[in-house]
């Protein structure tokens, strides 16, 4: 199992991003969260395998149908939390 954070920005918020990420996760059998942050940009925890990782990125740099997504960073986490589901928040 692996870990990574990622930080969306561009019109991330209220476009369904949260949802469809979720959606997206739950597709490829990871475990974590998306929120929204105080500053427009979007936060995915994301644990699970390495492709799915890999995938979920891909993903999140197109986003949901309205989205438009300016820049993705991702850092690995060394020590993730424990997450049993996929939460939005």
């Amino acid at each position: 199992m692996s870990a990574a954070r990622f930080l969306v920005g561009g019109k991330v918020q209220g476009v369904w991003f949260r949802a469809s990420a979720r959606e997206q996760a739950v597709r490829l059998g990871l475990r974590g969260y998306a929120r929204n942050l105080a500053d427009g940009r979007v936060e995915v925890l994301a644990i699970g395998e390495d492709a799915a990782l890999e995938a979920m990125e891909k993903w999140l740099w197109q986003g949901p149908r309205l989205a438009r997504v300016a820049k993705v960073e991702r850092e690995d986490v060394a020590q993730p939390p424990v997450a049993f589901g996929f939460e939005t928040g």
